[in-house]
Protein backbone atom coordinates (compact mmCIF):
# COMPACT_ATOMS: atom_id res chain seq x y z
CA UNK A 1 0.00 0.00 0.00
CA UNK A 2 2.88 2.44 1.23
CA UNK A 3 4.01 2.14 -3.01
CA UNK A 4 1.27 2.91 -4.17
CA UNK A 5 0.62 6.22 -1.82
CA UNK A 6 4.15 7.04 -2.74
CA UNK A 7 3.80 7.04 -6.86
CA UNK A 8 0.58 9.03 -6.38
CA UNK A 9 1.89 11.62 -4.90
CA UNK A 10 4.87 12.11 -7.03
CA UNK A 11 2.43 11.95 -9.70
CA UNK A 12 0.86 14.98 -8.49
CA UNK A 13 4.38 16.52 -7.68
CA UNK A 14 4.96 15.98 -11.34
CA UNK A 15 1.72 18.08 -13.02
CA UNK A 16 2.57 21.00 -9.80
CA UNK A 17 6.09 21.22 -10.73
CA UNK A 18 5.11 21.62 -14.74
CA UNK A 19 2.84 24.70 -13.68
CA UNK A 20 5.14 26.78 -11.23
CA UNK A 21 9.19 27.29 -10.66
CA UNK A 22 10.63 29.70 -8.36
CA UNK A 23 12.80 32.71 -9.61
CA UNK A 24 15.16 34.87 -7.72
CA UNK A 25 12.32 37.78 -7.25
CA UNK A 26 9.84 35.14 -6.48
CA UNK A 27 11.15 31.81 -5.00
CA UNK A 28 9.48 28.88 -4.24
CA UNK A 29 8.60 27.61 -0.64
CA UNK A 30 8.72 23.56 -1.02
CA UNK A 31 7.41 21.48 2.40
CA UNK A 32 8.21 18.05 2.81
CA UNK A 33 6.45 15.99 5.38
CA UNK A 34 7.35 12.72 6.71
CA UNK A 35 6.18 10.88 9.57
CA UNK A 36 8.60 12.47 12.35
CA UNK A 37 9.00 15.76 11.27
CA UNK A 38 8.07 18.62 8.68
CA UNK A 39 11.13 20.77 6.16
CA UNK A 40 10.38 23.95 4.61
CA UNK A 41 12.97 25.22 1.92
CA UNK A 42 12.73 28.56 0.06
CA UNK A 43 14.78 27.77 -3.15
CA UNK A 44 15.68 29.86 -6.50
CA UNK A 45 14.90 27.28 -9.23
CA UNK A 46 16.76 29.68 -11.80
CA UNK A 47 20.05 29.46 -10.06
CA UNK A 48 19.24 25.62 -8.39
CA UNK A 49 19.89 26.47 -5.01
CA UNK A 50 18.19 26.56 -1.27
CA UNK A 51 18.28 29.95 -0.35
CA UNK A 52 16.54 29.21 3.31
CA UNK A 53 15.63 26.55 5.21
CA UNK A 54 13.87 25.37 8.34
CA UNK A 55 13.37 22.20 10.10
CA UNK A 56 11.26 20.74 12.57
CA UNK A 57 14.49 18.32 13.25
CA UNK A 58 16.99 21.02 13.41
CA UNK A 59 19.25 22.04 16.34
CA UNK A 60 18.08 25.65 16.54
CA UNK A 61 14.48 24.36 16.33
CA UNK A 62 13.07 24.32 20.01
CA UNK A 63 9.16 24.23 20.33
CA UNK A 64 7.70 20.59 21.31
CA UNK A 65 4.31 19.74 21.06
CA UNK A 66 2.13 17.68 18.67
CA UNK A 67 2.94 17.49 14.80
CA UNK A 68 0.89 19.80 13.70
CA UNK A 69 2.20 22.75 16.63
CA UNK A 70 5.38 22.22 15.15
CA UNK A 71 4.52 22.50 11.52
CA UNK A 72 3.01 26.00 12.58
CA UNK A 73 6.67 27.15 14.71
CA UNK A 74 8.63 25.77 11.10
CA UNK A 75 6.24 28.06 9.10
CA UNK A 76 6.96 31.17 11.55
CA UNK A 77 10.49 30.29 11.21
CA UNK A 78 10.93 29.69 7.73
CA UNK A 79 9.22 32.83 7.36
CA UNK A 80 11.19 35.02 9.86
CA UNK A 81 14.36 33.42 8.12
CA UNK A 82 12.60 34.91 4.58
CA UNK A 83 11.79 38.76 5.56
CA UNK A 84 15.44 38.74 7.20
CA UNK A 85 16.89 37.74 3.88
CA UNK A 86 15.01 40.16 2.04
CA UNK A 87 12.39 37.65 0.61
CA UNK A 88 8.52 38.87 1.16
CA UNK A 89 6.76 37.12 -1.64
CA UNK A 90 7.18 33.52 -2.56
CA UNK A 91 5.26 30.58 -4.89
CA UNK A 92 3.61 27.88 -2.36
CA UNK A 93 5.01 24.27 -3.56
CA UNK A 94 2.96 21.51 -1.49
CA UNK A 95 5.19 18.78 -2.89
CA UNK A 96 2.08 16.17 -4.30
CA UNK A 97 0.42 16.65 -0.50
CA UNK A 98 -3.04 17.37 -0.01
CA UNK A 99 -3.23 21.17 1.67
CA UNK A 100 -4.88 20.10 4.35
CA UNK A 101 -3.38 19.05 8.48
CA UNK A 102 0.20 19.68 8.56
CA UNK A 103 0.96 21.20 5.32
CA UNK A 104 -1.49 24.07 5.94
CA UNK A 105 -0.70 25.02 9.08
CA UNK A 106 2.78 25.03 8.04
CA UNK A 107 1.13 27.65 5.14
CA UNK A 108 -1.19 29.95 7.28
CA UNK A 109 1.27 30.19 9.50
CA UNK A 110 3.88 31.62 6.96
CA UNK A 111 1.19 33.54 6.27
CA UNK A 112 0.49 35.09 9.51
CA UNK A 113 4.18 35.89 9.85
CA UNK A 114 4.81 37.65 6.73
CA UNK A 115 5.34 36.06 3.53
CA UNK A 116 2.87 36.79 0.63
CA UNK A 117 1.82 33.83 -1.34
Amino acid sequence: MAGVKISRRERIKKGIRKKLSGSLERPRLCVYRSNKGIYAQIIDDSGGKTMISASSLSKDFVSKGTKSDQSKEVGKLVAQKALAAGISQVVFDRNGYLYHGRVKFLAEAAREAGLIF
